[in-house]
């Protein structure tokens, strides 16, 4: 029997400000493995390292440097139901049908939604395209809407990052004689709906392994598979070209970000290759929204997260729905601007909305798990919470108490709610699980995300079904408690050069884990908490060398206030570097994930 041995204490650190054990991320043989890298292909020693932490293996190091969409696309036909699909699609582009795309209000559905009719406009069609309203029509495709599709002439219906669990709606769309093509990946049950074709590679006859890519991503490889076939019938000529896919691959990128996929594969390709598009920013929209959102210098990861992500999600969660969608397709620059403006005020009143609600179910998980922070999931309910909001409250008690958290917001005795979860814990499965034992009246999702619709009278029923479903893999992942370390250096070794030097490795986000480095034995040199409880600092090298640090949404949490309290301390400092542009100066800054004392 193989018992697994955990690497190396970093700088001795067993228990940091925020309780977790530092530890090496590069086991003995990955050091091995790093050495090697560096003298074949003449790489830095941090880079080698970085790599072979994230298991990269010799004969892969070129291919993960330059990711390629050729390369790592597989053919489309390998998703269950793609041709059957693309004849559709194709037969609805040559016949000139109305054609009607249905997506989600969040980042991925917009995505996907604005690629699927940018396609389709591409090959002559006009296309309608529905963004459901978050409060009055829910998540997915329902009957009414449906009924007004129909009546308006629609002939193909696809739905795009929803469809799968929507039985009754696309029953109805079958009753009305429209055909539908679902183009989805969150996780699929037994019963599937009636349609033509549902590509979704986490049903259970799909064998493409493409499970990890998100709703636009599929929907881009859609897009490959009817253009090609539009050019074997000859459709596309001199008068009407075939689109440029690899200019669809901005939105493709921002949606592969915001929906928190892993960026292992091809999603690292879809990343590495859309940041370039974007870069060059032709998609008028996504411009305009950069420029709302005071983006200096070029577009990356953290962006597209932190940033442009939230201001699209900001329409479908308190304002219209369609804004996101609408945004991405349009040509005209002052619409553009109109839009962007309207998402990044809509952002601003979000984030109001958010701390209010979040001040208020932080104290009620404190309250239920008691002082000594007993129990396995957070779920905390509140009588007309926003519902466009409790999926970022959810996602901020996972990081506060570090285990899955559920926020679900009543209206009369019927609340809807969504969850977060830690790595290696699937409340998906628990949520389909609680759908099939009577305990919700809809929901579902995938590992980390999940949606729910529940009674009033069932949430303490809920509350024990999750508990009990969950408890033995949160116990087991917060058992590891460890921050994973890259590597040391000091402030004077953090360089520009350095940070793009290893940003090769990237980009980075959920299955390919950022960098973290420690800096041992710093001086706090400067402190302040500001902003919505963010904490700012200056660290300091022995040599007196300055790094400018920050620690977000920490301030009265343990990190902020270990940090709040060092002033003037050396403490070991751990986090991951950002290059920094303002006011076209271009300098390394640190985000804080984690401090310890200094020996």
């Amino acid at each position: 029997m193989n018992i697994a041995v955990p690497n190396r204490l970093f700088l001795d650190v067993a228990r940091s400000a925020t309780g977790r054990t530092w530890r090496e991320r590069l086991d003995v043989r990955g050091g091995q493995t790093a050495l090697a890298m560096a003298q074949r292909f003449g790489i830095s020693e941090l880079l080698a390292r970085v790599l072979a932490a994230r298991n990269v293996q010799l004969d892969e190091v070129e291919r993960y440097l330059d990711p390629s969409i050729r390369t790592l696309l597989p053919d489309p036909d390998t998703l269950t139901d793609m041709p059957a699909a693309v004849a559709r699609l194709a037969r609805a582009v040559t016949t000139g049908e109305q054609v009607a795309v249905f997506g989600d209000y969040d980042v991925d559905g917009a995505c996907s939604t604005a690629l699927m009719v940018g396609v389709l406009q591409a090959g002559g069609l006009d296309p309608f395209f529905h963004i459901p309203d978050r409060i009055f029509e829910g998540y997915g495709p329902n009957v009414p809407a449906i009924e007004q599709l129909a009546a308006r002439g629609v002939t193909l219906l696809v739905t795009v990052d929803c469809g799968t669990t929507s039985l009754e709606p696309l029953e109805a769309a079958k009753r009305l004689g429209m055909d539908v093509v679902v183009i989805d990946h969150h996780q699929a049950g037994e019963t599937l709906p009636p349609a033509t074709a549902i590509v979704n590679p986490n049903r259970e006859d799909d064998l493409s392994g493409l499970g990890h890519v998100c709703a636009a991503g599929l929907a881009f490889v859609v897009a490959v598979g009817l253009v090609r076939a539009l050019r074997q019938s000859g459709h596309f000529n001199a008068e009407r070209p075939a689109p440029d896919l690899l200019e669809a691959l901005d939105i493709v990128a921002l949606a592969t970000v915001a929906d928190v996929v892993p960026l292992i594969g091809l999603n690292r390709a879809f990343v590495a290759k859309g940041l370039l598009a974007m870069r060059r920013r032709t998609r008028i929209g996504l411009t305009a929204l950069m420029d709302a959102a005071r983006l200096d210098g070029p577009p990356r990861p953290f962006h597209l997260g932190f940033l442009i992500g939230p201001r699209i999600n900001a329409g479908g969660r308190i304002g219209e729905a369609t804004l996101g969608a609408r945004l991405l397709l349009t040509q005209d620059p002052a619409e553009a601007r109109g839009i962007a403006a309207e998402l990044d005020r809509l952002n601003a009143e979000r984030q109001e909305v958010e701390r209010a609600i979040l001040a208020a179910a932080e104290a009620e998980a404190q309250a239920a798990l008691g002082i000594s922070e007993e129990g396995a999931v957070v779920v905390v309910s509140g009588e007309g919470w926003h519902p466009g909001v409790v999926g970022l409250v959810a996602a901020r008690l996972k990081e506060r108490f570090q285990r899955p958290a559920f926020a679900i917001a009543f209206n009369g005795e019927t609340g809807t709610g969504s969850g977060r979860s830690i790595p290696g814990v699937d409340i998906g499965r628990a949520v389909r699980g609680a759908v099939e034992s009577g305990l919700l009246v809809k929901g579902g999702g995938h590992a980390m995300a999940a949606g729910l619709t529940v009674e009033r009278r069932q949430l303490g029923a809920l509350r024990a079904e999750l508990e009990q479903r969950l408890a033995p893999d949160v116990e087991r992942a917060r058992a590891e408690g460890t921050l994973s370390i890259d590597g040391a250096m000091t402030a004077r070794g953090a360089t520009v050069d350095m940070v793009e030097t290893v940003s090769r490795a990237g980009p980075f986000g959920a299955g390919n884990p950022e960098p973290v480095f420690a800096f041992p034995g710093h001086r706090i040199s400067y402190v302040e908490s500001f902003g919505a409880g963010h904490v700012r600092a200056r660290i300091s090298s022995p040599d007196g060398t300055t790094l400018k640090a920050t620690a977000f949404r920490c301030a009265e949490e343990p990190l902020g206030r270990a940090l709040l309290a060092g002033r003037g301390r050396n403490l070991h400092v751990a986090g991951c570097l950002d290059i920094d542009t303002w006011q076209g100066e271009t300098r390394v800054a640190l985000r804080i994930r984690d401090v310890a004392e200094a020996g």
